[in-house]
């Protein structure tokens, strides 16, 4: 079984890579960058953030037709990803518990 198949772990998946990219981005890639002189800590973690950003996005689109979210469930999911931490916490209050017909 390819576990992209399933819309719940896809979302759950993406949303950690997402969340780890943007924690290691901002408490580790920055200050190596402003306190540490490397520049090249953001240059390397701000892109796979960025692409891990957008598929987050689009995944949680995805959820949203695929488990009929209303849209104050879909910008909680959305706003999660701007908030260091946030997929963690989308994750245990909205996607560890999703049910649908093809999981």
């Amino acid at each position: 079984m390819n576990l992209f198949n399933s819309p719940k772990i896809r979302l759950r998946l993406i949303g950690f890579a997402e969340g780890l990219s943007f924690l290691i981005l901002v408490f580790i890639a920055v200050p190596l960058k402003r306190i540490g002189g490397h520049p090249e800590a953001v240059q390397v973690v701000g892109p796979i953030h960025g692409l891990l950003f957008v598929m987050y996005v689009l995944t949680v689109v995805q959820a949203k037709a695929e488990y009929n979210w209303p849209l104050g469930k879909t910008l909680l999911a959305l706003l999660a990803s701007v908030i260091p931490g946030g997929t963690f916490y989308a994750d245990h209050k909205i996607f560890r518990n999703l049910q649908a017909e093809t999981d």
